[in-house]
């Protein structure tokens, strides 16, 4: 299998810090060209040092790592400090990075790396709202053409929304921007609530992680069982989903997942359902298809995956 080569655009958030963990265990897999931040489950100026923090954690302080978009394309931000907690990583206490910002713009790093590349060899992998996405195929449109896929986490259909009745979180704090990505004509596949909610971390999954006796699965267990309170006291779930490592699995491990290729449009008019993943699951419109759009996966493979992974770190 080709290897992926791919730059992972995130919002710190201990899910996002999970998937870039796993990203790094997987260098046969995965080749990380660099991390940009953006605002989303808490501001830029901390998912920039949250990046920073998991790289170090992983031992990857080499990994190269540029802050973007502070606010989304045409509405106020929406953050989630109530689910992520104040800094966003809360659960382990890590140390603040030692490892530089770059003084590049995440946007024009994003552009230069997949112009420099060969066309074809560059996945985007978004883990947050899509700002840094859209405002990239905005400035340079031809990059949209050079890419090899995006595979994202966002959106919902059968289980609808997470911070409204009708959207999922990453989408909804920016859908203007979701709306240029869905329509930018790049091979997508989306891992959406739908498929992350059956990416549960029980107790004894958990206690896996703790198992490893690792500085990391020590982390990984504390940050699960930070934001799994949120989970369990609004779901009644065991555990806490995992939405974002199942971005960077499916690089690994497509097998795990099923899904089909359907159309997704983005409400963007409508405060009522604002952000909402329109999915044409069952095909009813005619619209063409512009999405891989993951219905289910399997969970004991999923985590037999991840906890082999993080034991490497």
């Amino acid at each position: 299998m080709q290897k992926h080569r791919i730059i992972i655009d995130t919002d710190p958030g201990q899910d996002d810090a999970v998937a870039i963990l796993l990203a790094l265990a997987s260098p046969e897999e995965i080749e990380v060209l660099g991390i940009t931040a953006v605002a989303g489950n808490v501001p830029l100026a901390l998912t920039q040092l949250n990046a920073r923090k998991v790289c170090e954690l992983a031992g990857r302080p080499d990994i190269k790592v540029f802050a973007g978009c502070d606010r989304p394309l045409g509405r106020p931000l929406v953050t989630a400090e109530h689910v992520h907690g104040k800094t966003g990583l809360d659960g382990p206490v890590l140390p603040d990075p030692r490892m530089p910002l770059q003084d590049q713009h995440a946007v024009d790093f994003i552009i230069d790396t997949v112009r420099a590349e060969p066309a074809g060899s560059v996945t985007l992998c978004p883990l947050g709202p899509l700002t840094n996405i859209a405002v990239a195929f905005e400035k340079a449109p031809d990059i949209a053409t050079r890419l090899r896929e995006i595979v994202l986490m966002g959106g919902a259909y059968f289980e609808v929304g997470n911070i409204t009745p009708a959207a999922e979180f990453n989408i909804h704090v920016d859908p203007q921007a979701a709306k240029i990505v869905f329509g930018s004509g790049v091979q997508i596949t989306v891992m959406p609530l739908d498929v992350t909610h059956k990416a549960l971390v029980t107790q004894r999954r958990n206690e896996a992680f703790r198992a490893l006796g690792t500085r990391v699965g020590e982390a990984v267990a504390q940050m699960t069982e930070f934001f799994e309170r949120y989970d369990k006291e609004k779901y009644g779930s065991p555990g806490a989903p995992l939405h974002d490592p199942c971005v960077t699995a499916y690089l690994i491990r497509p097998d795990l997942f099923t899904g089909r290729h359907i159309n997704v449009e983005i409400e963007t008019q409508s405060e009522l359902t604002m952000g909402m993943t329109v999915a044409d699951w069952w095909r009813v419109t005619g619209r063409q298809p512009n999405a891989l759009f993951m219905g289910d996966l399997d969970a004991d493979g999923f985590f037999a995956l991840l906890t082999e992974r993080l034991a490497r770190l």
